[in-house]
């Protein structure tokens, strides 16, 4: 395995540590081997686990991996503090206690299923191949994936969390939802029209029934029942749902609701389920019906 020497900004973080502790005199060419020599039977093990050790190209794709994931889990124990990695690089652990913190933390936000299922058990495979780095390379756009990796794992997370905690069992839908702030406005929708309940799939039904208060039409009620809501949840997820938030979700919630208190004239005059959903849909192409669920009356 070859740690090319490169400007310490470029290439993966393990290459810029290698090389910012021999410009500084810092790290001498024992330790070097020394890294070396660790990095290359992990690289083996890595290969007989995962691929095939005996062939060269796929060996050199197991060290790829090594320096990849190596380098993410280095710059998450220094905080990318280049002296600070280097202590960790010539520690006794060497390489090892950063790629073990770099697999970590792939298997931690890898989104694995039982529908997509990957070669490296908990680690998503596209994700390593985005993390794994030539010692050679220009760039590394390691972090940047993983950090994308992390939102979209903290996104799953949070819709998992939303439905549970504030849909039925029953009414639980992947497909419906294109983002947290849709099924946060249509959790807080059902809430202020059902005092509170875990949504079903009736509010259109339920409507007919409800009379909406002036309040549910103002800004400030609308932000405290809102913050209510939220209130409910872990205050880190509650952050991160608070953050996918456009800086007009009141407002939409506003216009659902006035578009609600229309749609029950409709059913207060027993119009057919065919011509309110034509009405529904000729209006959400003109204004986006933030909140309004999205299920056919049958």
């Amino acid at each position: 395995m070859q740690l090319a020497l490169r400007r310490s900004n470029q290439g993966p973080f393990l290459t810029q540590v290698v090389t910012y502790g021999l410009e500084q005199n810092r790290l001498t060419p024992d330790q070097l081997g020394q890294i070396k020599s660790k990095a290359v039977l992990m690289s083996l093990k890595f290969a007989d686990k995962f691929y095939n050790k005996y062939k060269m190209d796929l060996l050199e794709q197991a060290a790829q991996d090594i320096i990849g994931v190596a380098s993410l889990g280095l710059a998450e124990l220094s905080k990318q503090d280049l002296d600070k990695a280097l202590t960790v690089l010539t520690s006794p652990e060497s390489i090892v206690k950063p790629f073990q913190k770099g697999w970590s933390m792939l298997s931690h936000v890898s989104l694995i299923s039982s529908n997509n299922k990957s070669l490296y058990g908990d680690v998503d495979a596209h994700l390593l191949a985005n993390i794994s780095s030539a010692p050679y390379e220009d760039q590394w756009l390691g972090l940047r994936h993983y950090e994308q990796a992390l939102q979209r794992w903290q996104q799953d997370q949070a819709i998992t969390t939303l439905k549970e905690t504030f849909f039925c069992a029953s009414h639980q839908d992947e497909t419906e939802y294109f983002s947290l702030e849709s099924m946060l406005a249509e959790a807080l929708i059902y809430r202020i029209c059902c005092n509170g309940t875990q949504v079903k799939p009736d509010l259109k039904r339920k409507l007919k029934n409800i009379k909406l208060q002036d309040a549910c039409f103002d800004a400030v009620f609308l932000q405290t029942q809102l913050q209510n809501t939220l209130n409910l949840l872990p205050s880190e997820l509650a952050a991160t749902i608070r953050a996918d938030l456009g800086k007009n979700f009141i407002q939409q919630i506003i216009s659902t609701l006035k578009f609600a208190k229309r749609y029950q004239i409709l059913l207060a005059e027993n119009t057919s389920p065919e011509k309110r959903d034509t009405f529904e849909y000729k209006h959400s192409m003109l204004h986006p019906l933030l909140g309004w669920p999205q299920y056919l009356e049958i």
